[in-house]
This record gives structure tokens, C-alpha cells and sequence, in this order.
């Protein structure tokens, strides 16, 4: 079973925030709330397999921001 901060850092891929806009905490986790609720995990699980498929060179820089930003955001919240 995925881990649960992969699978934010999945949604948090897959949804339509941007590294370059600096999205605040609760932006953060209100986005991967709303991801998982309109993809659910396999749907943000495809998601990033997609853009890994298709576009990698940029699909790597995103994952690592989704994984360093969920750790630090859901980390506080801990």
C-alpha cells in the first residue's frame, strides 16, 4: 500500500498548482484534498504516470516539489 505522503505528493502533482505562485500551507492542502476527491488515488496515480510518460524532463522537477513540499507542509500539521 502507497504511503500516504506519496499519495498526496501524487495529488499535489496532479492538481493545477504551481511551484511559481508560492501556495500557502492551507492552498496546499486544500488542493490535494480536492484532487483526491475528483481523481482518487488512481486517478492522480495516472496522472503522474501520463506527464512521466510525456513530458519527464519537467514531470521530475515537479514530483521532487510535490514530495519536499507535502513533507513540509503535512509535516507541520503533525
Amino acid at each position: 500500500m502507497p504511503d500516504t505522503m506519496v499519495i498526496r505528493a501524487e495529488a499535489l502533482f496532479a492538481s493545477s498548482l504551481q511551484h511559481s505562485a508560492c501556495p500557502a500551507d492551507d492552498l496546499i492542502r486544500r488542493a490535494v484534498a480536492e484532487t483526491l476527491v475528483r481523481l482518487g488515488t488512481a486517478g492522480c496515480a495516472a496522472s503522474v504516470a501520463g506527464e512521466f510518460g510525456d513530458h519527464p524532463e519537467v514531470a521530475v522537477s515537479r514530483m521532487r516539489w510535490a514530495l519536499a513540499t507535502v513533507r513540509g507542509v503535512y509535516a507541520l500539521a503533525a
